[in-house]
């Protein structure tokens, strides 16, 4: 099982802070993203921001990063300051 999280926007459109998912058939976040973006048309929408940012057991990655069952994927939204 792979924990995903979600900070900021992301929580708060989705309703959700955190849900599990099963690894199977999992090996990448670009994979993770998919699969959550199939589980209907707000998600799909969310997902298909390419700024979203995601963390894998809390270091900063891009897409093609591996992930397998244990580990916690975070996404948020980009961080504006000023």
């Amino acid at each position: 099982m792979i924990k995903v999280v979600f900070f900021a926007a992301l929580r708060e459109q989705l309703d959700c802070s955190e849900i599990t998912v099963s690894s199977e058939n999992i090996t990448t976040v670009a994979d993770l993203k998919l699969q959550l973006a199939s589980k209907s048309e707000q998600w799909q929408a969310l997902f298909a921001n390419t700024s979203l940012l995601s963390a894998v057991n809390h270091d900063m990655v891009d897409s093609e990063q591996q992930i397998k069952s244990g580990d916690e994927v975070a996404f948020f939204p980009p961080v504006t300051g000023g």
